[in-house]
C-alpha cells in the first residue's frame, strides 16, 4: 500500500489533484490508501482516483440517509456474512429511493425475440487430440513440436490411424483412450484450443497444428451436437431479472449523478463514473 501511495505521489497527474471532499468533508489519503485494496486498475493512479470515487460516492449515500432519517438493520447472507452498518444503510437508502418497474411479459418476449442467439444450448464436440509438449518459453522445443506435429499429419493424409498416434506420441492421459477427450463444450478447455473446434469439420482432423500453453496438438472432431433454442417459458424469469437488474443500475447512476450535482465536491470528477457500491 505503501509503494502504491509513492507511486501516485510521484505521478505529474497526481501532484495536480488537490484534497478531496465533500460538503467539506475531507476524504483523507490514509482512508483513499485503504480502499484502494478494492480497486482493480491499469495504473497507480487510476486505481487511486477509482478509490476515491467510491469514498466519495459513499459519503454522498451516508450523508443522504441521515437527512432522510432511515436507520441500519444489517442483514446476514446465505454465507452467514453480515453487512456492516454503512452497508446496510446505503442498502436502505437505495431500496428507498430507487424504484424500477417490473419487466412484463411482451418486453421480456421482445428482448428474447431479439436476442435468441443468448438462449440456446451449448454446442458440444466429441474430440481426440494428440498433445506434444513444448513449453512456450522454450523456442527450440516449440519448433521441433510443430515439426512433429506436421510429420504426424502427414501420415494421418497417408492413412494412418488416430488412435495409434496418440497411442504413441501423445502425453496426455487421453492417449490411453486414443486421444479421446470425450463430449466438450464451452469453457471446458483453453481458449486457443476451444476457438479450433469450430473451424473442423465433423470426422476430420484440424489442418493446422494447435497451439496451447500445453504445447502443440493435432486435433479431431467425431461429431458435433448443435445447440438448440430454449424456449421463452424456460428463459422468461431469467430475462425479467436481466432487464430489472439493468434498469435498476440505470437508475442509481441517476440517483448518484442528482446527489452528486446538489452536493460540493473537490479534489475528484465524477462524472463518467460509475460507482462500484452498486456493481
Amino acid at each position: 500500500m505503501v509503494e502504491i501511495v509513492r507511486k501516485v505521489e510521484a505521478s505529474p497527474r497526481a501532484r495536480k489533484m488537490g484534497p478531496v471532499s465533500v460538503n467539506g468533508v475531507a476524504i483523507s489519503r490514509a482512508d483513499i490508501a485503504r480502499e484502494i485494496q478494492n480497486h482493480a486498475a491499469p495504473n497507480p493512479t487510476a486505481a487511486w482516483e477509482s478509490a476515491a470515487r467510491a469514498l466519495v460516492v459513499r459519503e454522498l449515500l451516508l450523508r443522504q440517509a441521515a437527512f432522510l432519517g432511515l436507520e441500519a438493520e444489517p442483514q446476514t447472507d446465505a454465507d452467514g456474512l453480515r453487512e456492516t452498518d454503512e452497508e446496510a444503510l446505503i442498502r436502505t437508502l437505495l431500496e428507498h429511493e430507487v424504484k424500477v418497474p417490473t419487466a412484463d411479459r411482451d418486453t421480456c418476449l421482445r428482448y428474447y425475440e431479439r436476442n435468441a442467439r443468448l438462449f440456446r444450448t451449448d454446442d458440444l464436440h466429441e474430440v481426440s487430440h494428440i498433445l506434444l509438449p513444448a513449453p512456450q518459453e522454450d523456442e527450440s522445443a516449440r519448433q521441433a513440436a510443430r515439426e512433429l506435429a506436421q510429420a504426424l499429419l502427414t501420415r494421418l493424409e497417408n492413412g494412418a490411424v488416430f488412435e495409434d498416434l496418440a497411442r504413441s506420441h501423445s502425453v496426455c492421459p487421453s492417449r490411453e483412450l486414443g486421444g479421446s477427450l470425450g463430449q466438450i463444450g464451452p469453457g471446458q478447455t483453453v481458449p486457443e484450443f476451444e476457438a479450433a473446434l469450430c473451424g473442423i469439420t465433423p470426422g476430420t482432423v484440424h489442418p493446422q497444428p494447435v497451439e496451447t500453453r500445453y504445447g502443440v496438438h493435432l486435433v479431431r472432431v467425431a461429431h458435433r451436437i448443435e445447440g438448440r433454442a430454449l424456449p421463452f417459458e424456460a428463459v422468461e424469469a431469467e430475462i425479467a431479472s436481466r432487464l430489472e437488474e439493468h434498469a435498476w443500475h440505470i437508475a442509481v447512476r441517476q440517483y448518484l449523478s442528482l446527489l452528486a450535482g446538489q452536493a460540493e465536491i473537490s479534489g475528484i470528477d465524477l462524472d463518467g463514473a460509475s460507482s462500484p457500491l452498486v456493481q
